[in-house]
């Protein structure tokens, strides 16, 4: 789908105010509001482009070629679906898609060498995100210092079930690796995929001691529409986290928290609701690829979320958030172009 007839209605991000004259003004308030002007019109510069397309969550892992030449899979992780990269391109190209946050998929565990190598080819076009490595000996902080500050991460994915058995995500080394996370600015990912209402406590917990840290909870914190009131209650759950302005939301992988077929229009109701808690600027759209090629298309999964956004009244503003303001303004001057 096109948006380029789409009304543009970015919010700003930071307040200009330029005193009518600079001469009575010192050198160092001189410097401040010129470069506020720099970045005043930088925004302007963007709300001139038709917005951009930018996948907030997808994977890409090595070819059984690549992988038996130099980027070998995590023993017992082999994956059963074509990810690699060319295949990746091909998908967003046919889709419309401009750009893509890639997260490190678990088939190559903790050897980012594959995505990073990706990140290096493609600077323009793709952000990573790291994988946290929760081990007991603390080397997993001193790793996410070398993926961010040397090649390039920006943001970081907690998997719950990488800790070590009976430990929690608020450990030593989960909160080490938070507030590292909140320091070098990047942005910590949570995958409660086997239920937001088991990592609910951990999250309010960091979110508390560590308000610096930025918050990505994937594919809607896995809450499926409703049926039950243990469901009702979790889903509550996430909304109320909307209290930490910190979180950010994906509305991704529709497939996985979808009870209908495609287009997985009963995802209306929840993604009302989170855009009234939240806001749309603190919600993005992601495909979930290459899971999601199997289940309705890559093209497909970006086309659904439009269908869904008219069934959930959110006008066109709205829906320019969801399919790319909101990860461009967490990754700035990234996927800006003229």
């Amino acid at each position: 789908m096109n948006f380029s007839g789409m009304a543009v209605r970015l919010k700003p991000l930071i307040s200009v105010s330029v005193s009518p004259s600079y001469s009575s003004q010192p050198l160092v308030s001189f410097s401040k509001k010129l470069q506020f002007r720099i970045s005043a019109t930088k925004i302007a510069t963007m709300e001139a482009f038709s917005p951009k397309i930018i996948d907030s969550h997808l994977h890409v892992w090595a070819s059984p070629e690549e992988a038996a030449d130099k980027y070998p899979y995590f023993p017992g992780q082999e994956p059963t679906l074509p990810g690699n990269v060319d295949f990746l391109l091909k998908c967003m190209e046919e889709a419309g898609v401009d750009g893509a946050l890639i997260v490190q998929p678990i088939n190559h565990k903790f050897d980012h060498s594959l995505v990073t190598s990706v990140l290096k080819g493609y600077p323009s076009k793709f952000v990573g995100c790291c994988l946290a490595n929760p081990a007991e000996d603390g080397s997993g902080l001193k790793q996410l210092e070398h993926l961010v500050l040397k090649d390039g991460y920006r943001a970081v994915r907690f998997n719950p079930y990488l800790w070590p058995s009976g430990q929690r995500m608020t450990n030593e080394i989960g909160k080490a690796m938070f507030s590292k996370a909140g320091e070098l600015g990047v942005p910590v990912g949570f995958m409660c995929m086997k239920g937001l209402d088991l990592h609910t406590s951990e999250i309010e917990e960091l979110c508390t001691n560590f308000p610096s840290t930025v918050v990505l909870l994937d594919h809607l914190a896995f809450c499926k529409p409703p049926i039950i009131d243990e469901e009702n209650e979790v889903f509550s759950a996430l909304l109320k986290l909307s209290r930490f302005p910190q979180i950010y939301v994906k509305f991704s992988a529709l497939f996985r928290i979808s009870r209908k077929p495609y287009p997985y229009k009963d995802t209306a109701s929840l993604l009302s609701q989170v855009i009234s808690s939240y806001g749309a600027n603190r919600v993005m759209w992601g495909s979930d690829f290459p899971y999601v090629v199997a289940e309705c298309g890559y093209k497909e999964a970006k086309e659904a979320v439009p269908l869904i956004a008219r069934q959930a009244a959110l006008s066109s503003s709205e829906l320019e958030w969801i399919m790319g303001r909101t990860v461009m303004q967490l990754f700035p001057d990234l996927w800006i172009s003229s």
